[in-house]
C-alpha cells in the first residue's frame, strides 16, 4: 500500500501497527450514524477538506497528497480496500485474486465482465500492466548517487510507493482473453495481497505518451527488457509513456478532455474551481460494487478549523474532519443536531533533517535534534485534547503496540526526550549554521511546532530561516532541495510493511531526505520477505535503531482525530487510517 504526506491534519505512515484496532467513536448531538432505510435515494452532502485538490494520480511523486487520495479513493475501485478495523476487505464484484502456488509465490487478478472506466472503456489486463510497470520500477535503470540525484540510466515512473514488492516480479503473463495477468515473485513477500493497485486507464496514458493506443502499449510493456543499471539504455518510447504518467494527471481545474479524469469507482468528478471546491456525482458506469446512496457531493476546501466548523454551524457542509484541538473540540461540542465521532489516528507528525547542506555531518543533524522541545511541542497541540499524550518515541511503531515497546528501549530516543541546549552547543562547537524549515503555513498545529522549533534551535546558535509554504504549494516543495528540514506528517491505510522501504529506502520517491543507509536497506531487505511478525519487529525495531543513531530526526506525536456531521447525515463510521471520513462514502444517506 502506498502511503500519502497531509499538510494540515496531522498524519502518518502506521508502517508497523501489526496489533493496532480502530478505536470506538464517541457520539454526541443525539444522532445515530447507523443506517437508515428511510433515508432519501435522491439526496446531495458537501464536506469540508483541509486541503487543495492538485492531481488526478495520486500514486505519482507530485501527486501523492491525502486531498489527491481521498478523491482517488472515490474515483477509482480495486481489488479491495481497508475498512475500519483494519481489515482487507475483497471487491470480488470488481475482480477477483487467487494465489495460485506459494512456492514460488504466483499470484492471478481478474478483472470480471462488464467492469469499464467511465468512458465506456472495458477496463482489462492493459490497465493491469500499465499499474504493474509502474509499481514494479521493473524498467528503471537509474544509478543515483549519496544525493539522490541520477547520474547515469533512467528512473522512469515517478510512483510515489515503493517498488521492493512488485520489483520482485517477473513480467506478468496475460490471460483469461485479456482480462487477466498472473505474477510470480522470486521470493516470498510479506504484503502481497495489498501490494497490487488499479492505477491510471491504460487507453489514455497510451494515447498521451504518444502510442497508437492500449494495444501498442502492452505491446511495449511485453517486449522492452528489464532495466539494467550496468548497462542503461535510452528507450524514448518508453520514457514518454512514463513522462505523460508522472506529470499529466495533476492540475487544479477540471480538463477539458474528460479523459485525464475518468473513473472506475463510484464517482466521477462534475466540477471543479481552482483551490475553493469540488463537485462529483454518480458514476453512472459503476455497476461492479456497491451503489451509493448519496446522488452528489461538493468537496470545499476549508483550511481553518474554525471556518470549518462556522460553515458546519451555517449549513454550508454537512461535514467536518478538522485538526483536532481542544479548541475545535469544545466549538463543535456548543453545536446542536451535529454527530462528532473521536478516535485515534495512524498518524504522526515528524522533523525530518536532510543527510546534505547544513546537515551533511551527523553532529550537526544531533545537534539540531537535541534542541527540539518535544514537550512544549506536545503541550501546545494535542496534549490540550489528550491530556495523557505523550511524545512518539518511533519512527516505525505506533504507540501501544508491542513492536513500540520494544523499540524505545533500545532505539537511542530516550536521549531526546526534550531540548537539551547544552549538548546541542557542545556538539556545534561554535558553529551557527543556517536552517531553513519547510512546513505549511496553514497547518495550526505544525506552525506552533515550527514556532517552538525555532526559538530552542537559535538558542543553541542555529539560524533558523522559515521555509514555510501555503497548502498548495507545500507538498510540490517537498524534496526539492530547497530546505533543511521539513515538519510534516505521514498518512497510512494502516496495514502490512512495505511503508518502510517507501520512506527510508535508497531509491524510493518518498524518501526525501537523502537517507541512505546499505544496513539498513539490507534489513528492509529481509523484512519484506519475512511472513513473521516476530522477526518482523525484530527488523524493524533494527531499523528504528539506525534511524536515531544517524540522526534522521525526530517523530514527534501521535494524533488524535475528530469528525463531525449533520446529524441527517447516516451511515458514517470512525475510521483512523488513510481515507478518513470518506472509507465507507457507499454507505451515506440522508435521513430525517
Amino acid at each position: 500500500m502506498r502511503f500519502s504526506r497531509i499538510s494540515q491534519a496531522v498524519s502518518t505512515a502506521a508502517i508497523a501497527a501489526l496489533a493496532l484496532t480502530a478505536c470506538a467513536s464517541a457520539e454526541s448531538g443525539g444522532g445515530s450514524t447507523d443506517s437508515d432505510s428511510s433515508a432519501e435515494t435522491t439526496s446531495s452532502v458537501s464536506v469540508a477538506e483541509v486541503g487543495s485538490f492538485t492531481s488526478f494520480n495520486a500514486n505519482s511523486a507530485t501527486g501523492n497528497a491525502s486531498i489527491n487520495g481521498k478523491i482517488s479513493y472515490l474515483t477509482h475501485w480495486g481489488f479491495n480496500y481497508i475498512d475500519n478495523d483494519l481489515k482487507v476487505v475483497r471487491n470480488e464484484e470488481f475482480g477477483t485474486y487467487k494465489v495460485l502456488s506459494k512456492d514460488p509465490l504466483k499470484v492471478k487478478y481478474t478483472i470480471n465482465e462488464g467492469v469499464t472506466w467511465s468512458d465506456g472503456t472495458p477496463i482489462d489486463a492493459g490497465d493491469l500492466m500499465l499499474a504493474w510497470a509502474v509499481e514494479s520500477g521493473y524498467f528503471n535503470d537509474a544509478t543515483t548517487n549519496k544525493k539522490d540525484e541520477v547520474v547515469s540510466g533512467t528512473k522512469y515512473f515517478a510512483y510515489a510507493g515503493s517498488t521492493t514488492g512488485l520489483g520482485l516480479t517477473d513480467l506478468p503473463k496475460i490471460g483469461d482473453n485479456g482480462r487477466s495477468i498472473t505474477m510470480t515473485y522470486s521470493k516470498p513477500y510479506a504484503d502481497w495481497e495489498t501490494a497490487f493497485t488499479m492505477d491510471q486507464p491504460a487507453h489514455v496514458v497510451a494515447k498521451g505518451g504518444g502510442l497508437a493506443g492500449e494495444e501498442a502499449l502492452v505491446d511495449l510493456i511485453t517486449s522492452a527488457p528489464k532495466g539494467d543499471p550496468d548497462n542503461p539504455k535510452k528507450r524514448p518510447k518508453l520514457k514518454a509513456v512514463a513522462d505523460f504518467w508522472n506529470t499529466a494527471f495533476d492540475t487544479t481545474s477540471l480538463p477539458k478532455d474528460p479523459s485525464m479524469y475518468l473513473s472506475s469507482g463510484p464517482y466521477v468528478v462534475d466540477s471543479m474551481v481552482a483551490d475553493r471546491s469540488m463537485t462529483l456525482v454518480k458514476n453512472e458506469k459503476f455497476d461492479y460494487g456497491p451503489e451509493p446512496k448519496i446522488d452528489e457531493i461538493t468537496i470545499r476546501y476549508i483550511t481553518d478549523a474554525n471556518a470549518q466548523i462556522q460553515a458546519l454551524k451555517n449549513g454550508e457542509v454537512d461535514v467536518v474532519a478538522p485538526q483536532a484541538t481542544a479548541d475545535t473540540l469544545s466549538s463543535l461540542q456548543q453545536l446542536d443536531g451535529i454527530n462528532i465521532r473521536q478516535g485515534q489516528e495512524l498518524t504522526f507528525k515528524h522533523v525530518d533533517l536532510n543527510y546534505s547542506g547544513v546537515f551533511a555531518e551527523e553532529d550537526v543533524r544531533k545537534a539540531f535534534m537535541h534542541t527540539v522541545p518535544r514537550e512544549s511541542i506536545l503541550k501546545a497541540t494535542v496534549k490540550r485534547i489528550n491530556p495523557d499524550s505523550k511524545p512518539r518515541d518511533s519512527q516505525l511503531f505506533v504507540p501501544g503496540t508491542e513492536g513500540y515497546k520494544a523499540a524505545i528501549k533500545v532505539n537511542g530516543s530516550a536521549k531526546y526526550q526534550d531540548a537539551d541546549i547544552a549538548k546541542a552547543k557542545e556538539l556545534l562547537d561554535g558553529r551557527t549554521p543556517k536552517v531553513r524549515i519547510h512546513y505549511s503555513k496553514e497547518s495550526p498545529n505544525t506552525v506552533d511546532t515550527y514556532t517552538l522549533i525555532a526559538e530552542s534551535a537559535e538558542k543553541a546558535g542555529f539560524q533558523v530561516i522559515d521555509g514555510g509554504l501555503p497548502s498548495s504549494e507545500w507538498a510540490a516543495a517537498l524534496g526539492n532541495g530547497t530546505y533543511d528540514a521539513s515538519i510534516f506528517a505521514w498518512v497510512s491505510p494502516g496495514v502490512g510493511v512495505t511503508g518502510v522501504p517507501q520512506l527510508y529506502g535508497c531509491d524510493s520517491s518518498s524518501n526525501f531526505s537523502g537517507f541512505c543507509n546499505k544496513k539498513a536497506e539490507k534489513l528492509m531487505d529481509e523484512l519484506i520477505l519475512t511472513t513473521d511478525p516476530k522477526r518482523q519487529q525484530e527488523l524493524m525495531v533494527k531499523i528504528d535503531t539506525i534511524l536515531f543513531e544517524t540522526g534522521y530526526g525526530l517523530p514527534l506525536f501521535q494524533s488524535a482525530g475528530i469528525t463531525a456531521s449533520d446529524k441527517r447525515v447516516k451511515g458514517m463510521e470512525y475510521n483512523p487510517g488513510l481515507y478518513g471520513v470518506w472509507w465507507n462514502v457507499w454507505q451515506w444517506s440522508i435521513g430525517k
